[in-house]
Formats: structure tokens, C-alpha cells, sequence
């Protein structure tokens, strides 16, 4: 058969396949169960139930009666064998701890950025001197939010169990204290399950 002949089928087999596509939206807060795999549903059990118990902890609840206090929140260590965006889960929690409206924070993961735009208003000679920000007037954090995520994964033939532990704990720069320590646990297993049986 000539090759001509050949790629037309393959063609238009790949324009059939391809052509019956669509994307739909879903609900972004709808339970997500494609794999055992961390996802979307266990970022946003963790960072709902840590901020909650974070904002009701007694000790947080004292620390933040009188005003706002600073902190920042460092990157949570990923310690499982996934490639897991560990930033979201960072970026999730300072949301909601900000939108409760009892801390400011500051944002070490732009230090190099603000340094660079420090040099340009004081060395480059195009921002008139009385508009520059003037260097040594930030606020430092006084406490420091950090955390790990670690997990353990068994197989057993057709099944499989994912178990991820969530810990996270806000340290007083100060003191050297930590204030408040929690840890949130997710189970996921799943069983492969063939045609026919």
C-alpha cells in the first residue's frame, strides 16, 4: 500500500479522536478523586483546617487581642516523594490568615526584588530623591509561620494507600518559642478494579 494511502486514515483517525474534545469548568471546591496523587481537595483540607486551628489556638488568640502583628511564612518543606507544589499551599494559608484580618505580613520571597528597586531609586538617577523610599524603614516579622509535608505510599497488588501528614507551626523570632503547633493527616487509597470483574 502506497504511504499516501496510509496517512489519510491516520489522519483523519487522529482528527476524530482530537475533534470530539471538550473542556468543561467545574467546581474548583468539588471533592477531586482522579488518583491518590496529592491534589487540589487535600491543599485545601490542610490549609482550611491549620488556619482555623491556627486563629482559635488560645495562645494566637492572645497574641493577636491587642493588634496585627507581623509574620511571614516560610516555604513548607516538601519531605514525600511527589513532585508537590508546596508555594500553593504556602500562598493558600497566608490568604485566609490575611483576609481574617488579625496579622499583616511581610514577603520574604520577594527580598531580592525590593533590593534591586532600593538600588534603582537611590543609584540610578532618574527618581527624584525627595519620592524615593528611603532604606532601614520596614517592619520585621515577629513571628514566623513554617511547616513540612511528608507522606508514605504502599502498594499491594491492585491496591494502593496514600498517606500524607500535614504539620505547621508558627515560632515568636523573638523569644525563640513556638507559639502554635498543629498537624493535619490524609488517607487516600485506592483499588484498581479490571473490565469484567
Amino acid at each position: 500500500m502506497p504511504l499516501k494511502a496510509l496517512c489519510l486514515p491516520v489522519a483523519l483517525a487522529a482528527l476524530t479522536i482530537t475533534g470530539c474534545a471538550s473542556v468543561q469548568y467545574g467546581d474548583a471546591r468539588a471533592v477531586e478523586t482522579v488518583n491518590t496523587d496529592f491534589g487540589s481537595t487535600d491543599l485545601q483540607l490542610i490549609s482550611a483546617k491549620m488556619v482555623d486551628d491556627l486563629l482559635n489556638s488560645p495562645a494566637v488568640m492572645n497574641i493577636t487581642r491587642d493588634g496585627r502583628p507581623v509574620l511571614f511564612v516560610d516555604a513548607i518543606r516538601n519531605k514525600t516523594a511527589e513532585h508537590i507544589d508546596t508555594e500553593s499551599v504556602t500562598d493558600t494559608i497566608s490568604t485566609q490568615l490575611i483576609k481574617s484580618g488579625r496579622f499583616r505580613f511581610v514577603d520574604m520571597s520577594v527580598v531580592a526584588e525590593v533590593a534591586r528597586q532600593f538600588d534603582y531609586q537611590r543609584n540610578s538617577g532618574l527618581v527624584d530623591e525627595r519620592q524615593s523610599v528611603k532604606m532601614g524603614q520596614q517592619i520585621g516579622a515577629r513571628y514566623m509561620i513554617y511547616g513540612n509535608l511528608s507522606g508514605i505510599a504502599k502498594q499491594d497488588g491492585s491496591t494502593r494507600d496514600q498517606y500524607y501528614k500535614f504539620t505547621l507551626k508558627m515560632m515568636d523570632l523573638k523569644t525563640g518559642l513556638v507559639e502554635f503547633q498543629d498537624e493535619k493527616e490524609i488517607r487516600k487509597t485506592r483499588e484498581r478494579r479490571w473490565f469484567g470483574l
